[in-house]
Protein backbone atom coordinates (compact mmCIF):
# COMPACT_ATOMS: atom_id res chain seq x y z
CA UNK A 1 0.00 0.00 0.00
CA UNK A 2 1.23 3.06 -1.12
CA UNK A 3 2.37 5.72 1.36
CA UNK A 4 -0.69 7.82 2.89
CA UNK A 5 -3.03 5.81 1.29
CA UNK A 6 -6.16 4.80 3.95
CA UNK A 7 -6.27 1.45 5.39
CA UNK A 8 -9.53 0.11 4.01
CA UNK A 9 -12.12 -1.18 6.52
CA UNK A 10 -12.32 -5.38 6.36
CA UNK A 11 -16.64 -5.21 5.99
CA UNK A 12 -15.72 -2.23 2.95
CA UNK A 13 -13.53 -4.09 1.69
CA UNK A 14 -15.66 -7.29 1.56
CA UNK A 15 -18.87 -5.09 0.52
CA UNK A 16 -16.10 -3.85 -2.35
CA UNK A 17 -15.41 -7.22 -3.47
CA UNK A 18 -19.49 -8.11 -4.36
CA UNK A 19 -19.82 -4.66 -6.45
CA UNK A 20 -22.28 -3.56 -3.76
CA UNK A 21 -20.03 -0.08 -3.51
CA UNK A 22 -18.29 2.25 -5.75
CA UNK A 23 -14.22 1.50 -6.03
CA UNK A 24 -12.48 4.41 -4.74
CA UNK A 25 -10.47 4.66 -1.54
CA UNK A 26 -13.03 4.76 1.83
CA UNK A 27 -13.14 7.83 3.49
CA UNK A 28 -10.81 7.30 6.39
CA UNK A 29 -13.10 9.41 9.02
CA UNK A 30 -16.43 6.65 8.00
CA UNK A 31 -16.80 3.84 10.08
CA UNK A 32 -17.81 0.14 8.55
CA UNK A 33 -21.98 -0.17 9.36
CA UNK A 34 -21.77 -2.62 12.18
CA UNK A 35 -24.55 -5.75 11.42
CA UNK A 36 -27.14 -5.97 13.86
CA UNK A 37 -28.60 -9.32 12.02
CA UNK A 38 -26.60 -12.41 12.47
CA UNK A 39 -27.28 -14.68 9.63
CA UNK A 40 -27.59 -18.86 10.48
CA UNK A 41 -27.90 -21.61 7.92
CA UNK A 42 -26.87 -25.30 7.33
CA UNK A 43 -24.19 -26.84 4.75
CA UNK A 44 -27.23 -28.05 2.96
CA UNK A 45 -26.65 -24.95 1.25
CA UNK A 46 -23.89 -25.85 -0.82
CA UNK A 47 -22.00 -22.75 -0.52
CA UNK A 48 -18.75 -22.67 -1.87
CA UNK A 49 -15.61 -22.22 0.80
CA UNK A 50 -14.35 -19.07 -0.90
CA UNK A 51 -18.05 -17.79 0.04
CA UNK A 52 -18.30 -19.24 3.12
CA UNK A 53 -14.77 -17.03 3.98
CA UNK A 54 -16.19 -13.96 2.85
CA UNK A 55 -19.21 -14.35 4.89
CA UNK A 56 -17.28 -15.04 8.32
CA UNK A 57 -15.31 -11.80 7.71
CA UNK A 58 -18.69 -10.06 7.73
CA UNK A 59 -18.77 -11.54 11.14
CA UNK A 60 -22.44 -12.14 11.36
CA UNK A 61 -22.66 -15.64 9.72
CA UNK A 62 -22.82 -19.27 11.20
CA UNK A 63 -23.23 -22.42 9.69
CA UNK A 64 -24.43 -25.82 11.26
CA UNK A 65 -22.97 -28.83 9.69
CA UNK A 66 -25.99 -31.61 8.77
CA UNK A 67 -24.17 -34.94 9.83
CA UNK A 68 -24.34 -38.00 7.53
CA UNK A 69 -23.25 -41.83 8.34
CA UNK A 70 -23.00 -44.90 6.58
CA UNK A 71 -22.94 -47.68 8.93
CA UNK A 72 -21.24 -47.05 11.98
CA UNK A 73 -19.10 -43.81 10.46
CA UNK A 74 -20.39 -40.26 10.87
CA UNK A 75 -19.57 -38.06 8.32
CA UNK A 76 -19.51 -34.46 7.84
CA UNK A 77 -18.26 -32.50 5.29
CA UNK A 78 -14.89 -31.57 3.30
CA UNK A 79 -13.07 -33.52 0.53
CA UNK A 80 -11.94 -36.45 3.00
CA UNK A 81 -15.79 -36.47 3.59
CA UNK A 82 -16.71 -36.82 0.03
CA UNK A 83 -14.13 -39.25 -0.48
CA UNK A 84 -15.46 -41.44 2.08
CA UNK A 85 -19.07 -40.93 1.48
CA UNK A 86 -18.42 -41.57 -2.21
CA UNK A 87 -16.71 -44.84 -1.92
CA UNK A 88 -19.43 -45.97 0.56
CA UNK A 89 -22.04 -45.29 -2.08
CA UNK A 90 -19.85 -46.87 -4.73
CA UNK A 91 -19.81 -50.36 -2.44
CA UNK A 92 -23.32 -49.71 -1.91
CA UNK A 93 -23.29 -49.36 1.81
CA UNK A 94 -26.33 -48.01 4.01
CA UNK A 95 -26.06 -44.23 3.95
CA UNK A 96 -28.52 -42.12 6.42
CA UNK A 97 -28.84 -38.70 7.30
CA UNK A 98 -29.76 -37.29 10.82
CA UNK A 99 -30.99 -33.68 11.80
CA UNK A 100 -28.62 -31.97 13.95
CA UNK A 101 -28.74 -31.38 17.38
CA UNK A 102 -30.64 -28.24 18.62
CA UNK A 103 -27.20 -27.43 21.01
CA UNK A 104 -25.53 -26.77 17.94
CA UNK A 105 -28.16 -24.15 17.04
CA UNK A 106 -28.59 -22.94 20.32
CA UNK A 107 -24.57 -22.35 20.70
CA UNK A 108 -24.66 -20.41 17.81
CA UNK A 109 -27.83 -18.08 18.50
CA UNK A 110 -25.66 -17.64 22.11
CA UNK A 111 -22.31 -16.44 20.76
CA UNK A 112 -24.56 -13.93 18.24
CA UNK A 113 -26.59 -12.86 21.29
CA UNK A 114 -23.31 -12.57 23.74
CA UNK A 115 -21.98 -10.70 21.08
CA UNK A 116 -24.56 -7.70 20.83
CA UNK A 117 -26.87 -8.46 18.19
CA UNK A 118 -30.21 -7.67 17.89
CA UNK A 119 -31.74 -10.85 16.37
CA UNK A 120 -30.79 -13.87 14.15
CA UNK A 121 -32.04 -15.14 10.96
CA UNK A 122 -31.84 -18.80 10.37
CA UNK A 123 -32.54 -20.06 7.05
CA UNK A 124 -32.37 -23.90 6.68
CA UNK A 125 -33.18 -26.81 4.39
CA UNK A 126 -36.66 -28.07 3.57
CA UNK A 127 -38.64 -29.23 6.34
CA UNK A 128 -39.99 -32.34 4.11
CA UNK A 129 -36.70 -33.21 3.56
CA UNK A 130 -35.40 -32.86 7.12
CA UNK A 131 -36.21 -31.95 10.59
CA UNK A 132 -33.77 -29.14 10.48
CA UNK A 133 -35.18 -26.28 10.49
CA UNK A 134 -37.48 -28.17 13.78
CA UNK A 135 -34.05 -28.49 15.56
CA UNK A 136 -33.80 -24.97 15.01
CA UNK A 137 -37.17 -23.80 16.05
CA UNK A 138 -36.58 -25.54 19.49
CA UNK A 139 -32.92 -24.30 20.12
CA UNK A 140 -34.58 -20.62 19.52
CA UNK A 141 -37.21 -20.83 22.47
CA UNK A 142 -33.70 -21.07 24.57
CA UNK A 143 -31.84 -17.73 23.59
CA UNK A 144 -33.10 -14.41 25.13
CA UNK A 145 -32.13 -13.11 21.31
CA UNK A 146 -34.89 -12.84 18.62
CA UNK A 147 -34.76 -15.91 16.43
CA UNK A 148 -36.50 -16.28 13.33
CA UNK A 149 -36.20 -19.70 11.43
CA UNK A 150 -37.22 -20.04 7.91
CA UNK A 151 -37.86 -23.04 6.22
CA UNK A 152 -36.57 -22.25 2.31
CA UNK A 153 -38.51 -25.45 1.21
CA UNK A 154 -35.72 -26.25 -0.91
CA UNK A 155 -31.87 -27.17 -1.34
CA UNK A 156 -27.95 -26.69 -2.42
CA UNK A 157 -27.11 -23.19 -3.86
CA UNK A 158 -30.85 -22.12 -3.81
CA UNK A 159 -31.01 -21.52 -0.50
CA UNK A 160 -26.89 -20.57 -0.71
CA UNK A 161 -28.43 -17.43 -2.86
CA UNK A 162 -30.85 -16.46 -0.84
CA UNK A 163 -27.52 -17.29 2.18
CA UNK A 164 -25.84 -14.71 0.44
CA UNK A 165 -28.49 -11.92 -0.06
CA UNK A 166 -29.03 -12.23 3.49
CA UNK A 167 -25.50 -12.13 4.07
CA UNK A 168 -24.68 -8.88 2.20
CA UNK A 169 -27.97 -7.37 3.39
CA UNK A 170 -26.90 -7.75 7.31
CA UNK A 171 -23.40 -6.68 6.25
CA UNK A 172 -24.71 -3.06 5.55
CA UNK A 173 -26.44 -2.60 9.19
CA UNK A 174 -29.88 -3.47 8.00
CA UNK A 175 -32.36 -4.16 10.41
CA UNK A 176 -34.28 -7.89 11.13
CA UNK A 177 -36.89 -7.07 8.81
CA UNK A 178 -34.67 -6.23 5.35
CA UNK A 179 -32.51 -8.80 5.71
CA UNK A 180 -35.04 -11.56 5.95
CA UNK A 181 -36.85 -9.51 2.94
CA UNK A 182 -33.70 -9.77 0.87
CA UNK A 183 -33.47 -13.32 1.81
CA UNK A 184 -37.13 -14.57 1.29
CA UNK A 185 -36.77 -12.26 -1.96
CA UNK A 186 -34.03 -14.46 -3.06
CA UNK A 187 -36.24 -17.47 -2.37
CA UNK A 188 -38.89 -16.36 -4.27
CA UNK A 189 -39.10 -18.50 -7.67
CA UNK A 190 -35.87 -19.99 -7.08
CA UNK A 191 -35.60 -24.03 -8.90
CA UNK A 192 -33.65 -26.70 -8.42
CA UNK A 193 -34.06 -29.10 -11.33
CA UNK A 194 -31.59 -32.16 -11.50
CA UNK A 195 -30.92 -36.09 -12.85
CA UNK A 196 -29.65 -38.40 -11.25
CA UNK A 197 -28.22 -41.80 -13.02
CA UNK A 198 -29.99 -43.98 -10.12
CA UNK A 199 -33.69 -43.69 -8.21
CA UNK A 200 -32.38 -46.33 -6.01
CA UNK A 201 -30.61 -44.24 -3.06
CA UNK A 202 -33.77 -41.52 -3.46
CA UNK A 203 -35.65 -44.23 -3.02
CA UNK A 204 -33.75 -46.22 -0.14
CA UNK A 205 -33.50 -42.51 1.85
CA UNK A 206 -37.51 -42.06 1.58
CA UNK A 207 -37.06 -38.96 -0.49
CA UNK A 208 -38.85 -39.99 -3.55
CA UNK A 209 -41.95 -42.53 -3.73
CA UNK A 210 -41.86 -46.38 -4.67
CA UNK A 211 -43.71 -46.49 -7.62
CA UNK A 212 -41.58 -43.22 -9.28
CA UNK A 213 -38.45 -45.58 -8.31
CA UNK A 214 -40.04 -49.01 -9.96
CA UNK A 215 -41.05 -46.77 -13.29
CA UNK A 216 -37.50 -45.54 -13.69
CA UNK A 217 -35.99 -49.10 -12.84
CA UNK A 218 -38.36 -51.01 -14.70
CA UNK A 219 -38.21 -48.99 -18.03
CA UNK A 220 -35.17 -47.64 -17.58
CA UNK A 221 -35.87 -43.99 -17.73
CA UNK A 222 -33.77 -41.23 -16.86
CA UNK A 223 -36.63 -38.48 -15.22
CA UNK A 224 -35.75 -35.19 -14.71
CA UNK A 225 -36.33 -33.87 -10.87
CA UNK A 226 -37.35 -30.99 -8.83
CA UNK A 227 -38.16 -29.59 -5.79
CA UNK A 228 -41.71 -28.46 -5.54
CA UNK A 229 -43.06 -26.99 -2.59
CA UNK A 230 -40.29 -28.93 -0.31
CA UNK A 231 -40.52 -31.87 -1.88
CA UNK A 232 -38.74 -34.07 -4.20
CA UNK A 233 -40.97 -34.74 -7.61
CA UNK A 234 -40.60 -35.89 -11.45
CA UNK A 235 -40.78 -33.57 -13.45
CA UNK A 236 -39.91 -34.60 -17.00
CA UNK A 237 -39.21 -38.45 -18.17
CA UNK A 238 -36.63 -38.94 -20.33
CA UNK A 239 -35.35 -42.41 -21.97
CA UNK A 240 -31.77 -41.92 -22.04
CA UNK A 241 -29.43 -40.33 -20.10
CA UNK A 242 -27.31 -37.85 -22.88
CA UNK A 243 -30.93 -36.81 -23.64
CA UNK A 244 -31.49 -36.37 -19.77
CA UNK A 245 -28.58 -33.92 -19.13
CA UNK A 246 -29.47 -31.82 -22.94
CA UNK A 247 -32.63 -31.57 -21.42
CA UNK A 248 -32.01 -30.36 -18.31
CA UNK A 249 -29.71 -27.71 -19.97
CA UNK A 250 -32.63 -26.75 -22.14
CA UNK A 251 -35.09 -25.86 -19.17
CA UNK A 252 -32.21 -24.25 -17.32
CA UNK A 253 -32.29 -22.01 -19.99
CA UNK A 254 -35.67 -21.39 -19.86
CA UNK A 255 -36.26 -21.00 -16.70
CA UNK A 256 -32.91 -18.21 -16.92
CA UNK A 257 -35.51 -16.00 -18.93
CA UNK A 258 -37.84 -15.31 -15.93
CA UNK A 259 -35.00 -13.51 -14.05
CA UNK A 260 -33.34 -10.70 -14.44
CA UNK A 261 -30.50 -10.77 -13.89
CA UNK A 262 -30.69 -14.36 -13.58
CA UNK A 263 -28.15 -16.44 -10.85
CA UNK A 264 -27.26 -19.96 -11.70
CA UNK A 265 -25.37 -22.48 -9.54
CA UNK A 266 -24.74 -26.04 -10.86
CA UNK A 267 -23.90 -29.23 -8.50
CA UNK A 268 -22.15 -32.39 -9.15
CA UNK A 269 -20.96 -35.60 -6.75
CA UNK A 270 -18.29 -36.89 -8.39
CA UNK A 271 -18.29 -36.06 -11.52
CA UNK A 272 -16.42 -32.48 -11.70
CA UNK A 273 -15.62 -32.69 -15.08
CA UNK A 274 -19.05 -33.24 -16.59
CA UNK A 275 -20.22 -30.24 -14.08
CA UNK A 276 -18.17 -28.14 -15.34
CA UNK A 277 -18.56 -28.89 -18.57
CA UNK A 278 -22.57 -27.90 -18.22
CA UNK A 279 -21.67 -25.29 -16.69
CA UNK A 280 -19.31 -23.69 -19.24
CA UNK A 281 -22.28 -24.42 -22.08
CA UNK A 282 -24.75 -23.44 -19.96
CA UNK A 283 -22.87 -19.73 -19.79
CA UNK A 284 -22.50 -19.99 -23.48
CA UNK A 285 -25.99 -20.44 -24.19
CA UNK A 286 -27.17 -17.36 -21.83
CA UNK A 287 -24.24 -15.47 -23.20
CA UNK A 288 -22.51 -14.71 -19.84
CA UNK A 289 -19.22 -15.36 -18.72
CA UNK A 290 -18.03 -19.03 -17.68
CA UNK A 291 -17.31 -17.86 -14.44
CA UNK A 292 -20.80 -16.35 -13.25
CA UNK A 293 -22.19 -19.69 -12.88
CA UNK A 294 -20.91 -21.46 -10.07
CA UNK A 295 -19.92 -25.09 -10.28
CA UNK A 296 -20.35 -26.21 -6.30
CA UNK A 297 -19.71 -30.25 -5.11
CA UNK A 298 -23.28 -31.38 -3.53
CA UNK A 299 -23.47 -30.82 -0.15
CA UNK A 300 -22.65 -34.83 1.67
CA UNK A 301 -26.40 -34.26 2.98
CA UNK A 302 -27.67 -34.01 -0.10
CA UNK A 303 -24.90 -36.59 -1.94
CA UNK A 304 -26.31 -39.33 0.44
CA UNK A 305 -29.42 -39.47 -1.04
CA UNK A 306 -28.82 -38.28 -4.49
CA UNK A 307 -26.20 -40.95 -4.81
CA UNK A 308 -23.01 -40.63 -7.36
CA UNK A 309 -23.35 -38.57 -10.44
CA UNK A 310 -25.80 -36.16 -10.04
CA UNK A 311 -25.64 -32.95 -11.73
CA UNK A 312 -28.00 -30.38 -10.38
CA UNK A 313 -28.58 -27.02 -11.63
CA UNK A 314 -30.38 -23.56 -9.87
CA UNK A 315 -31.22 -20.74 -11.11
CA UNK A 316 -32.69 -17.76 -9.03
CA UNK A 317 -32.47 -14.11 -8.76
CA UNK A 318 -35.14 -11.70 -9.10
CA UNK A 319 -37.84 -12.58 -11.12
CA UNK A 320 -39.15 -10.33 -14.22
CA UNK A 321 -42.28 -9.04 -14.99
CA UNK A 322 -43.50 -11.90 -17.59
CA UNK A 323 -42.23 -14.25 -14.99
CA UNK A 324 -45.04 -17.23 -14.82
CA UNK A 325 -45.68 -19.23 -11.84
CA UNK A 326 -44.41 -23.14 -12.13
CA UNK A 327 -47.55 -25.10 -13.44
CA UNK A 328 -48.43 -28.76 -11.13
CA UNK A 329 -46.27 -31.76 -10.91
CA UNK A 330 -46.15 -34.04 -13.77
CA UNK A 331 -48.08 -37.32 -12.30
Amino acid sequence: MAEGQAQELPAIAWLRRWGRLRQGPAPAATPAPRPRVAVVTDSSAALPPTWTDEFEQAGCFACIVLPVMAGEEIFTEGEDVDTALGLALAAGRQVRTSRPAPGQFERAYRAFEQAGFDAVLSLHLSGKLSGTADAARIASARVGIPVAVVDSRTAGMALGFSVRAAVLSAATGAGPDAVRQAAEDMLAGAEVLFYVPSLEQLRRGGRIGAAASLVGTVLSIKPILTLRDGLIVPLERIRTAPRAVSRLRELAVARAAAHVPPVLAVHYFGNRPEAAGFAAALAADLGVAPDSVVVSAMPAVLAAHTGLGVLAVVVAGPEGPDAAPPGPAPR
